[in-house]
């Protein structure tokens, strides 16, 4: 259980960090714009690129890949439909929410914590994979579609496509599937600008919470509330039916894709929503919440399961 902890107190100190920047005004007023800009740009893409790079094959395409998948899907549906068609939020907000419900925390929390609890960091790469790969694209596609104005293919789809996320992303996925190892000169640089991203991300995050109130006056508390509930409960009860009861996978396979579901909202998607300037809050309050909510449920699924 201590090693456990470990992984939050490590993520905790780097917010807590930025918090302290925001209140002393260390960094001026933009700070959390460069930052979030040179997390999103520049950092975000080399951190991609090493881990998927160095990743095993075999890790990346196995089971864990389509009950991951079949989990997030589930959830990106119902938050999706509640927010549009009852709430009638819009297109970017809604996409926010969705985001937050359903998209895991797999790289700055994901792999530390699987290193604790699970023994091994490889465990989150499919659903890097998945997240990058997949879900990536489609929402800097619907991003790009909502925020500039244009709806015609061929922009949104050169704008995705060209986007460093994925560009670091799908390199990163080459380079594993080649099997050909990076050599020194080429891996080592890409490394340490990579090591730069989580730290600075989680100061970013934290500069954010400055002056700011969970449940602040947004009118976003029910989309916040129902995106934190799917994240924490619904989603590691999904992965853990379709695991166990669709695919049949052995009971440390089951434990893997529980611990999976159950990690907080990714950061990502505050980075996105700061980016594109839209679901901010939504986006904020969900990762506060669920990042520490996160713990008591781990904890109990390692326990159960474990």
């Amino acid at each position: 259980m201590f090693d456990t902890l470990t992984g939050f107190v490590v993520v905790g100190v780097a917010i807590t960090l930025g918090w302290i920047l925001g209140r002393i005004d260390l960094l001026g007023p933009h700070a959390r714009h460069v930052l979030s800009r040179m997390t999103f740009f520049v950092l975000s893409p080399f951190l991609l690129f090493v881990v998927l790079a160095q990743a095993d094959v075999r890790t990346l395409f196995s089971a864990l890949l389509p009950v991951s998948a079949i989990a997030a899907v589930v959830i990106f549906v119902i938050y999706a439909v509640i927010a549009r068609f009852v709430w009638r939020r819009n297109i970017g907000e809604t996409l926010v929410g969705t985001l937050s419900a359903g998209q895991v925390n797999s790289n700055n929390i994901g792999i530390p914590l699987s290193l604790y609890l699970l023994g091994s960091a490889a465990f989150p790469a499919p659903v890097i994979l998945l997240q990058l790969l997949v879900f990536t694209p489609i929402t800097m596609a619907i991003f790009e579609a909502t925020g500039s104005g244009h709806r015609r293919a061929f922009p949104i789809i050169r704008r995705t496509l060209t986007n460093p996320i994925v560009v670091g992303s799908v390199l990163g996925v080459l380079v594993s599937v080649s099997g050909v190892p990076l050599p020194p000169i080429v891996l080592d640089p890409a490394q340490l600008i990579a090591d730069a991203c989580v730290p600075i991300l989680l100061i970013s995050y934290g500069i954010s919470l400055h002056g700011q109130r969970v449940f602040g006056p947004s009118g976003r508390r029910r989309d916040i509330l129902l995106a934190s509930g799917l994240k924490l409960l619904v989603m590691p009860v999904i992965a853990w039916a379709v695991a166990d009861f669709v695919f049949h996978l052995s009971a440390r396979d089951v434990l893997v894709v529980t611990v999976l579901a159950a990690l907080p909202t990714a950061q990502n998607v505050f980075n996105y929503a700061q980016r594109f300037d839209v679901g901010e809050t939504i986006a904020r309050d969900t990762v506060f919440l669920t990042t520490v909510g996160c713990i008591p449920i781990l904890l109990f699924i390692t326990v159960l399961l474990g």
